[in-house]
Parts: C-alpha cells; structure tokens; sequence
C-alpha cells in the first residue's frame, strides 16, 4: 500500500516536477510475468524515478547501508526503503553475493519485476563500468528475460555528494528484452556469464551512450581513493591561523 502512495501521491508527482522525465521504450517492459530491468546507476535519485515512470511494481536490491545507517537520517533512510519494498544487499564477500541472488530470484519467482544495476555501485564519474554477474546467473536460473535501461541525466541533476538535486530534465530509456533462453543450464559456467553480461552492459550502452570502462566501478574509486589518501599524507594541508 505505501509503495503505491509513495509513487501516485507523495513522492511520484514531485519527481516529475523536478526531472521532467522523458520516457521511452516503456512498451519495452512485460505488461506482467517475471523480468530483470537492469540498468546505469549514476545518482541516488535512480532508485526513485524508474519506479516512478514504471506502470509495474519494481523491487530493487539495494545496498544494505542504506538499511543501516546512523542517526536520524539513518533511520528515516531505512524506514523508507523498507517500506518501497526494497530489499538489503550485503556487497561484503561472496557469500553476500548468493545471499542476494536468493533474495532476487525469490522476487522473480513470485512473478514480479526484479529491477538491479550490474554495476555493484553508483558510477562517480558518469562512466559505465563493468557489469558484475550476478545478473546473469539470475536471468539464466530464473530464464526471464533481462531489460536493458539507461538513466539519462541523473548524473548532472544530482551528483555524487550532492543532497538536494538540480532542477534537471532527464531521460529513462528502456531497450528491447534480451532472451538468453539459449544458454539454459549455463548458469554455472564462468564463460557464459560473463558473455551475457556484456551483452546486457552493451544493450545498456547503446542506450545511455555513455563513455564505457572495462574495470569494476568499486576497484576503480577504491584505488582513487588510496591515490588521494596518498597525495594528501605526502602533502597535508598546512593549519589554519
């Protein structure tokens, strides 16, 4: 009940105003049966305007610190994801990862609209990274096809770091469904999984047009990371008066 008042009264209205989203290719979307939309992430507000613009129930994995963060804000942040029906990823390890292969797979069986970013993580760069496989080993389980979506401008209208987010005009474009009913059976196959998950990050690709990095998008801010932490122990900053 609080996902539909969330999305036709509280929330869903105010998004349009501030985005003024651009749909296209909805007709792209199963009007019912199981389905993976796997899309870009560039902004926190993803996790608002797909479900927005969508005339389905989606339920997304979403990180667990979302679930568990301090203080007021903390708490707020989880009360309202757990009451869009979102459902906590712990990204700690590989036991983590077939935790929320269960919990998605869970979703799909029940027939319903599993939506995921195979990028693991918000690009900090607007770049599309490597995809991880766990969305393929779910298409290939669950033999459902897998939606190619890009989200077009969410990266300007609210960066990384930036709370209240810029009156900006976006686009969600959905792709054509990828049927990988010929790799049946395959799920467990390094090879396969990996080719279909390119496929799917391609199709996300040609949709976005964005500028594609064939590395993990956490590698990539972990070791910018270590590059700052370096550069500012070799020069700290001088004190101040």
């Amino acid at each position: 009940m609080f996902y539909y008042l969330l999305k036709y009264v509280l929330l869903g209205p105010l998004l349009r105003m501030v985005f003024r989203p651009r749909i296209e290719g909805l007709e792209h979307v199963p009007a019912s049966g199981p389905a993976i939309v796997a899309g870009n992430h560039l902004s926190f507000s993803d996790h608002f305007l797909m479900p927005a613009v969508l005339k389905r129930r989606i339920t997304f994995l979403a990180k667990a610190e979302y679930f568990t963060g301090p203080g007021l804000k903390g708490r707020l942040t989880a009360a309202f994801f757990r009451s869009a029906g979102q459902i906590p990823v712990d990204r700690s390890g590989k036991e983590a990862g077939r935790a929320a292969i269960r919990e998605g797979l869970g979703v799909l069986r029940k027939g319903e609209l599993l939506g995921i970013y195979p990028e693991g993580t918000r690009s900090h760069d607007g770049r599309l990274y490597k995809g991880k496989v766990g969305v393929a080993v779910m298409a290939l389980k669950a033999q459902v096809p897998v939606v190619p979506c890009a989200m077009i401008g969410t990266f300007e209208a609210q960066p990384p770091g930036r709370v209240v987010p810029h009156m900006y005009p976006v686009t969600i474009r959905f792709g054509k469904p990828l049927d990988f009913s010929r790799h049946a059976g395959l799920e467990n196959e390094k090879a396969v999984l990996r080719a279909v998950t390119d496929e799917i990050m391609y199709a996300v690709l040609s949709l976005s047009g964005q500028e594609y990095v064939d590395r993990y998008a956490a590698v990539v801010k972990a070791e910018q990371a270590e590059a700052k932490g370096r550069k500012e122990r070799r020069f700290p900053r001088a004190p101040l008066g």
